[in-house]
C-alpha cells in the first residue's frame, strides 16, 4: 500500500469510509442473521435458571454439585468468504448511471465491509479468461483496504471471458465450505460453464451477483449503428428502426435470460439482480431481507 499515490490512498479511504458507513446502518445485522456459523460448540457449565431447557442439564456436574448445572454454547460464528470479480471486457461497459465495473466495486467493498464488520475472514479473486490477483481469505482493516484498493484499480488486461477459471479457482483455494459472491454479466456460453457452476455449488454457499445493462436487452430506434464486440473485436452494423429486429433482439436477450435462471434454479443458488441504472444498496438489502424471511418460515 505504501507505493500507492496520495490521491488513489484518498479515494480508497472515502470509499471505505462512505461503504463502512452504510454497512453499519443497513447491512450488518442482516449479514448476521442470514449467514450463520458452522454450528454450536461447547462453552462451560453454569448453574441451572429458570427457563433454561431442562435438556441441557449436565447431571454429572449436578450430582456432583449438588444443584442443577446445564452446559452452555455458543456459535461457532467465523465464516470464510470469498468475492470473485468478472473483469472481462464486457465489465467495461455501461449506458446510464455506471459501467457494470463500477457497481462491481461497490458491491464488493459493500460485502467486504459486511463480513469484516460481522469478524469473518474475507478474500478476493479477479478473472477474466485467466486468473488476475488472489487475496485469501483474512482479517484486519488493512486487508480490507487491499481489497478495496484492487477493486477500485480493475484494469482491462484481457478482452477474453472464460467464468469456469474463476469457478474452478474457487474449488482449488477453498478447502472448506464459504460463502461466494461471484460477481459477473454472465455473458458467457452457459455450456461452457455449467458443469463447474453446479460443482461450485455443490461445496459453497454460492450468490450469483448479476450485473446488466439495459442496452444488453433491449433497444429503441436508434437508427444504423455500428456495434464492435467487446472481447472478440467483430464489427456490425445494424438497422435497430427496424422493429423486427428490435423484437428479435429483445427476444433472444429474455431467452439467454431464462435458460440462465434455469441453471440457478438447478444448481440451487440465490442470485441478486442489479443494473446501471439501479442502487446496489437497495439490491443488497433486498436480497438480504428476502432471504432472511425464507429462513424465518
Amino acid at each position: 500500500m505504501s507505493t500507492l499515490s496520495p490521491e488513489v490512498l484518498s479515494r480508497i479511504r472515502k470509499i471505505e469510509l462512505l461503504t463502512r458507513r452504510r454497512v453499519q446502518e443497513r447491512f450488518s445485522g442482516a449479514y448476521h442473521s442470514i449467514f450463520k456459523g458452522r454450528g454450536v460448540e461447547f462453552d462451560a457449565v453454569r448453574p441451572y435458571q429458570y427457563g433454561d431447557n431442562v435438556r441441557d442439564i449436565d447431571w454429572l456436574v449436578s450430582a456432583r454439585m449438588g444443584e442443577p448445572y446445564i452446559k452452555s454454547y455458543h456459535e461457532e460464528r467465523e465464516l470464510t468468504v470469498f468475492i470473485v470479480v468478472d473483469a472481462s471486457a464486457s465489465l467495461f461497459f455501461g449506458t446510464q448511471k455506471y459501467q457494470k465495473n463500477e457497481l462491481a466495486t461497490e458491491i464488493g467493498a459493500i460485502l467486504a465491509l459486511s463480513a469484516i464488520t460481522n469478524n469473518d475472514k474475507v478474500g478476493l479473486l479477479i478473472f477474466d479468461d485467466r486468473i488476475r490477483s488472489v487475496l485469501p481469505p483474512r482479517k484486519g482493516k488493512n486487508h480490507i483496504l487491499m481489497i478495496i484498493h484492487d477493486l477500485m484499480t480493475l484494469q482491462l488486461a484481457s478482452n477474453g471471458t472464460d467464468l469456469s477459471v474463476g469457478l474452478n479457482a474457487i474449488n482449488r483455494h477453498l478447502r472448506q465450505r464459504s460463502i461466494v459472491f461471484f460477481i459477473s454479466d454472465f455473458l458467457d456460453s452457459i455450456p461452457a460453464y455449467e458443469r463447474e457452476l453446479l460443482i461450485t455449488a455443490q461445496k459453497h454457499d454460492f450468490i450469483a451477483v448479476c450485473i446488466s445493462d439495459p442496452l444488453e436487452n433491449r433497444w429503441s430506434d436508434m437508427g444504423l449503428v455500428r456495434l464492435r464486440d467487446a472481447e472478440t473485436g467483430e464489427q456490425i452494423i445494424i438497422d435497430t428502426h427496424h422493429p423486427q429486429w428490435r423484437s428479435q433482439f429483445s427476444k433472444q436477450a429474455l431467452r439467454f435470460e431464462a435458460q440462465r435462471k434455469k441453471l440457478f434454479s438447478r444448481a440451487r443458488i440465490d442470485a441478486i439482480y442489479v443494473d446501471t441504472t439501479g442502487d446496489s444498496y437497495r439490491a443488497l438489502s433486498q436480497f438480504f431481507d428476502q432471504r432472511a424471511s425464507r429462513i424465518r418460515r
